[in-house]
């Protein structure tokens, strides 16, 4: 199994607040229509930073990669990528193996 770590900052002019208010409630409507997605979480900072590069990291668990990039092909996976990238000015996507230490 594999996990898509997703790094988000949130666009220029975009609050705090509405980027978290998207990414809680919006945004995961979306990433349930893509296919093949085992688990999905959203980790958001628990307060506004503007020195750090990022706001957010989602976390999207796949059987492989094969799996991941056909998911994210889909219409579903489109529309989610669509709806990220008109939020964020910038993403950054790691795809990763989970070691769990305890």
């Amino acid at each position: 199994m594999i996990k898509v770590m997703s790094l988000m900052k949130r666009k220029d002019g975009m609050s705090f607040a509405d980027f978290k208010s998207w990414i809680e409630t919006d945004h995961p409507k979306l990433a349930k229509g893509i296919p093949g997605m085992r688990k999905y979480t959203v980790n958001i900072l628990a307060t506004e930073n503007a020195d750090l590069p990022f706001d957010a990291v989602n976390e999207m668990w796949f059987d492989s990669e094969a799996a991941m990039s056909e998911a994210f092909g889909t219409d579903g996976g489109k529309a989610a990528g669509g709806d990220a990238a008109a939020h964020c000015q910038n993403r950054v996507r790691m795809v990763c193996l989970e070691h769990v230490q305890w």
